[in-house]
């Protein structure tokens, strides 16, 4: 789907994400820091070639999911994944899709680079507001 270069996150934020991994093993992240691992483990599936379909068939929690990208302020992702809930009961392929079922699938994912691009910023500004 994505012709863009896969997200390069800044230090800070790969960072705290491994310091995460490590602690979760020995405690409960909160919500925020949940937020930050979901957000974090979720974009290399937004940039797939198969990406709203293929987060939809992944086994993650997708509400959670949807709630954590909507917790960092990323409502234009949010609103592509809420749009694309359909794909949840369709085939595992996505060639198996209609014409018109890719059709609108592609022109709901027409809006996701331009909110990846934006995505740094907001876990920048998330990260300062909620896990400093």
């Amino acid at each position: 789907m994505l012709t863009q270069d896969p997200m390069e996150w800044p230090d800070e934020v790969e960072v705290l994400v491994d310091q995460l991994e490590g602690e979760s093993a020995e405690r409960k992240l909160s919500r925020e820091e949940r937020a930050l691992m979901d957000v974090y483990e979720t974009v290399p599936i937004l940039e797939s070639d198969d990406c709203l379909h293929e987060f939809w068939q992944s086994g993650i929690n997708h509400q959670r999911v949807i709630n954590s990208f909507d917790l960092v302020g990323a409502a234009g992702i949010v609103d592509p994944l809420n749009a694309s809930r359909w794909c949840e009961t369709r085939p595992q392929d996505r060639t198996d899709y209609s014409e018109t079922e890719e059709e609108y699938l592609a022109s709901i994912e027409e809006d996701l680079p331009a909110a990846l691009d934006e995505l740094v910023d907001l876990v920048l500004d998330f990260i300062e507001e909620h896990l400093d």
